[in-house]
């Protein structure tokens, strides 16, 4: 099995890119993760490169696929965030959402874990078949019936979390409890939420359908983020991971 990857990560309306990716891959194995910072002074894109950082360092040192190793992972993550906290004053509030994905080609599956609401989905066959749920006010909302899942992106309290790398109180990762199987031609989408705010479920799997590349479906999809963007739009970031056997996307 081939892996593709493909990433974007703009600024949008900011002054600032606060969401940090990278990937490094091992003996078969790719571990992609990507980073959406919060916080004062440029906090939020310390966070974010921070979790990046020890996220990658960590599995260097240990390049374990397992839920055991994404887990390990993050909590380096948060610790280095609570430090760098705790030894600067102006970062205390810094925060940063995560999403992380180790894919083994070899044996053909893949594990992921997250905090947050930067999200990772599934698509097989152009249609989505998992997408993680967001550690949000509002997600627990949709959960108890209270609101209803299409609402949720125009929501004004969208952005209201209840988990994020650089809270010890709160640093509840929700982690894939075993190995999933890949087939051929499956990809994956690790998204920020300034990226999956603009572009509804529905869109994505049209703009699949439509793309002869993972790039190309990339920017049909960026295309829809800056033409429903408004001014001083969110960061935006999107990581895709394309496996196939063969040569060609679908």
């Amino acid at each position: 099995m081939e892996l593709n990857i493909s990433v974007l990560s703009k600024s949008g309306g900011r002054s600032v890119n606060e969401d940090a990716y990278g990937c490094w891959s091992h003996q078969g194995r790719s571990f992609c993760v990507l980073s959406d910072g919060a916080g004062g002074h440029n906090g939020g894109e310390v966070a974010s490169k921070l979790a990046v950082q020890h996220v990658l360092e960590w599995f260097r040192q240990s390049p374990d696929c397992g839920p055991d190793g994404i887990a390990a992972s993050l909590r380096a993550a948060n610790d280095a965030i609570v430090a760098a906290q705790l030894g600067s004053p102006h970062l205390a509030e810094m925060r940063a959402t995560i999403a992380v994905l180790v894919v083994d080609s070899e044996r053909r599956t893949a594990t992921w874990g997250h905090v947050g609401d930067t999200r990772l989905y599934c698509l097989r066959q152009q249609r989505i078949i998992l997408q993680t749920k967001d550690h949000s006010v509002l997600q627990s909302m949709i959960d108890a019936g209270y609101m209803k899942s299409q609402d949720l992106r125009k929501a004004p309290q969208r952005n209201m979390l209840l988990a994020a790398l650089g809270d010890t109180k709160t640093f509840t990762p929700t982690i894939q409890s075993r190995g999933f199987e890949i087939a051929d031609g499956d990809i994956f989408l690790l998204c920020t939420d300034g990226f999956w705010e603009y572009v509804d479920e529905a869109q994505m799997e049209r703009s699949l359908n439509e793309a002869d590349s993972p790039e190309t479906w990339l920017r049909r999809m960026e295309s829809q983020v800056a033409a429903h963007g408004s001014e001083g739009q969110d960061n935006y970031s999107a990581l895709v991971v394309a496996c196939t056997a063969r040569d060609d996307f679908n």
